[in-house]
């Protein structure tokens, strides 16, 4: 449907959710409201929008009414964007002049208590989407043919696995080994759980059932040196190992199966200074080569490097089931062996839970430490060692002698993973591994199109999981290859020749490498690198470049459509301030949604406007806010270090520093403005972070601009 010269005709769409809106926000009055805004020819309301029901409804509105734009005031566009875009697409509509407005995870769950206040919230997000479809235009997705092969990078369990599932359906496969072996870690531990079955085993049959398929082509000794183009044609450049060899390779996606390696705890409890103190995968290597000496008394400490106040904050997993996995098959060689597990919190989740029924059925100890007080090794004249623990359950010091201490030690990202990052444009997260695009909806996928992760590169998990995961890679890989055409998000970075004046900053800001100068010096977008996070358009000056789908004239109209009937309103003595919080799709817009699926209470106060980045907030669109009246404004994304864009944060960042500064000239305090992070499991952070500037504006009273004179 044709929208460049018609009449703009906007219907708006309200769903009750069942009682989950419906019974806090007046949804009636919020559609009566709609019908009153500028352009909006249509407004309806449903008990559930995304029923069959409500679908039918949108499209019957969108012929009988001739819509060219839709909005939809509902739940979270996370899950249910998809939905509706569909259905406006089935009745002729392009997908891009939809708009989806949160009013349950945005209102009624987290102002659940505030009735009155969370409908005006409702109206106001209804306001500011309906000023921004104003603006949409239809797009059209480019269509990229796809090279029906891909790169593995890992011979571990986890890329052998990707590359026989994927050569089994007849794709081709390169599969990338640094080593000269195939295995990984798998060639260091000796029985798994629960089958008990050797590892070399399952290792032996991985690495025959790989070199026997002719769909596989082995690259070993090999790394990755260069990665150019995109999803489907990939150009990439391997190097031999010590050597100057070079080999070109051209496929359609790409694996990241790279592992990860054991933290070595050198200076930890006597760890190299004594032959007896090792890591739980150093006694699996011990017994698989049968060079194990039988002990009397074995201690293991868990959480040896993991789960610090600094550094290694995170917790490995798997080292739990690891330790009582060791400490039974060392029970079933040694039956009188004394062991105890010094631990900190015990995670055994699933069938492991049973493993620890067993342990202590067999007499393995348990003796729980205090991190403020770890547990102490010291070595004997007889060259016995002996562990010094404070017994949270008994209140007490206590010494036990050992023969053999075993430190469960965590898995960590190693260097030849942080090398890969910047050469892929993929993201590690706060803790090192690789970071997904999504938890839920995208486990496996990075941002970038054509790029899967899968094993111990995404975090540490055990064989079972990291097999599991491969095959979830390899399905993600194949559909692109099977179909060998697929289309391209729209929401791709645009150039306004006539305003550009060739200074480069959107050259130097993309850090995909999707701008490069021309040789007229114009910038020339290479759509299909452009992964759509619209920092280029934020640190362009003149306004030239800009976002599809989130222009500097969609979002200042949602900005203005915000405050303009507000500016003069709450400015009596029960002041409450209005705040505008941007909100990053991908981590604190998802740490919002998860705020109100806990029902997590905070302040009315904040409005959200969803952006693809914290990276593609503009200075204009900071000052619009407070020009228009806004009593603060904050801006939130990715934690730094996990930004799905790899530093989209970070420029947002600098960007707010050089804000702050500039603030007090326009009479503004600068502590109206603050940027904060959050990820998507962050429910809690992002609704404290939320009532700790609420309450500070609060006590900050109205921004001057709100009303003529005054200051802070």
């Amino acid at each position: 449907m044709e929208t460049g010269k018609e009449e703009i005709r906007i219907g708006v769409f309200v769903c009750h959710c069942g009682f989950n809106i419906g019974s806090v926000v007046d949804v009636p009055a919020v559609m009566e409201y709609a019908k009153t805004l500028p352009n909006v020819v249509c407004a309806e309301e449903d008990l559930y929008m995304c029923s069959s029901a409500g679908l039918n409804l949108i499209k019957e509105c969108i012929k009988k009414y001739k819509l060219n734009r839709v909005v939809v005031a509902s739940c979270t566009p996370a899950t249910h964007e998809p939905v509706f875009r569909n259905a406006c697409e089935e009745a002729g509509l392009n997908k891009y002049l939809f708009e989806m407005v949160n009013i349950r995870e945005h209102c009624s769950w987290v102002h659940m208590h505030h009735p009155k206040e969370a409908t005006e919230k409702a109206k106001d997000l209804v306001r500011m989407a309906v000023a921004k479809a104003n603006f949409l235009e239809p797009q059209i997705e480019p269509e990229l043919e796809i090279n029906p092969s891909a790169l593995v990078i890992g011979g571990g369990i986890a890329g052998m696995t990707v590359a026989m599932s994927l050569a089994r359906q007849g794709f081709n496969v390169h599969l990338v080994e640094k080593e000269a072996k195939l295995g990984g870690m798998l060639r260091y531990l000796y029985k798994l759980q629960p089958t008990e079955r050797d590892a070399s085993e399952i290792l032996h049959e991985a690495i025959t059932a790989v070199k026997a398929n002719s769909n596989i082509h082995l690259h070993t000794s090999t790394i990755v040196q260069e990665v150019k183009g995109f999803i489907g044609n990939f150009d990439v450049t391997l190097q031999k190992k010590g050597s100057n060899e070079h080999e070109q390779i051209n496929v359609g996606t790409i694996i990241v199966a790279t592992g990860a390696e054991d933290f070595k705890p050198v200076g930890m409890y006597g760890y190299e200074e004594n032959e007896n103190v090792v890591t739980q995968l150093e006694l699996e290597q011990l017994l698989e080569r049968g060079e194990f000496k039988k002990p009397k008394r074995v201690v293991m400490i868990q959480c040896v490097g993991a789960r610090e106040k600094t550094g290694r904050t995170y917790c490995s997993r798997i080292c739990c089931m690891v330790a009582l996995n060791n400490a039974l098959l060392l029970k079933k060689l040694c039956p009188d062996v004394e062991i105890n597990i010094l631990f900190r919190d015990l995670q055994t989740y699933g069938e492991y839970e049973d493993f620890y029924r067993e342990a202590r059925a067999k007499f393995i100890n348990f003796i729980r430490y205090d991190q403020d007080k770890p547990p102490k090794v010291t070595s004997r004249s007889d060259g016995k060692l002996t562990v010094t623990v404070y017994d949270a359950y008994l209140d007490a010091v206590i010494e036990i002698d050992s023969d053999l201490i075993v430190l469960s030690t965590p898995l960590i990202q190693h260097e030849d993973g942080r090398k890969l990052s910047p050469i892929l444009k993929v993201p590690l997260g706060a803790d090192g591994f690789f970071f997904e695009a999504h938890p839920k909806l995208r486990p496996v996928d990075f941002t970038s199109e054509g790029i899967y992760v899968c094993g111990t590169a995404h975090g540490p998990k055990n064989v079972n999981e990291s097999i599991a995961q491969a095959c979830a890679a390899a399905s993600r890989a194949a559909i692109p290859m099977a179909t060998k055409r697929i289309k391209a998000e729209a929401v791709k970075a645009s150039v306004d020749e006539d305003i550009c004046v060739t200074c480069d900053a959107c050259v130097v800001s993309c850090i995909f490498n999707a701008i490069e100068a021309s040789s007229f010096g114009l910038p020339n977008i290479i759509e299909a690198n452009c992964k759509g996070c619209g920092v280029c358009a934020a640190e362009c000056s003149m306004g030239a470049m800009q976002l599809i789908h989130f222009t500097d004239k969609q979002i200042v109209a949602a900005i203005e459509a915000l405050f303009k009937p507000k500016k003069l309103a709450g400015l009596g003595d029960s002041f409450e301030p209005i705040i505008l919080c941007f909100a990053c799709q991908w981590c604190s817009y998802g740490a919002a949604d998860l705020a109100g699926i806990s029902r997590i209470q905070y302040p009315p106060n904040v409005r959200i406007l969803r952006v693809p980045c914290s990276g593609r907030v503009d200075v204009l669109h900071v000052l619009k806010a407070f020009q228009n009246g806004a009593d603060g404004v904050i801006i939130t994304g990715c934690l730094i270090g996990d930004c799905h864009y790899i530093d989209g944060n970070v420029k947002a960042e600098s960007r707010v520093e050089v804000m702050k500064k500039s603030l007090p000239a326009l009479g503004i305090n600068p502590e109206r403005l603050e940027i904060g992070y959050a990820s998507s499991s962050e429910g809690q952070k992002f609704a404290t972070m939320m009532t700790n500037f609420v309450e500070k504006i609060r006590k900050l009273g109205p921004n001057p601009l709100r009303v003529e004179g005054g200051g802070d």
